[in-house]
């Protein structure tokens, strides 16, 4: 199965800019299907982190008011080429996703 984590990092010096997108419905449990008038359930991500060597560099608490298909962009000191960036998502489902990227 093909990752719902799209990742790209430049690096800048020591300096990793990171940009991610996550893709995900991010449903709040608020909307009506249009058809049924049935509530669509909640469903969205509660936890985002990003490691770098297994070293956290950045955790995203998230909640209903997040967009769907969500993108996140940051950076971070102390990169090196050959690094590991790992990316990880939780929803309130218990469904994840995780994905590693290598720096170039």
């Amino acid at each position: 199965m093909a990752t719902t984590i799209k990742v790209k990092v430049k690096l800048k010096g020591d300096v990793a800019e990171v940009k991610s997108l996550m893709l995900h419905p991010m449903e709040t449990g608020a909307r009506k299907d249009p058809d049924t008038g049935a509530t669509v359930p909640a469903h969205h991500i509660t936890q985002l982190m990003f490691d770098n060597n297994g070293e956290t560099v950045m955790t995203v608490n998230c909640s209903t008011a997040v967009s769907r298909d969500p993108y996140f962009s940051f950076s971070f000191g102390g990169a090196r080429a050959g690094d590991v960036l790992a990316v990880r998502w939780v929803d309130n489902t218990g469904e994840s996703e995780s994905t590693e990227i290598t720096l170039g």
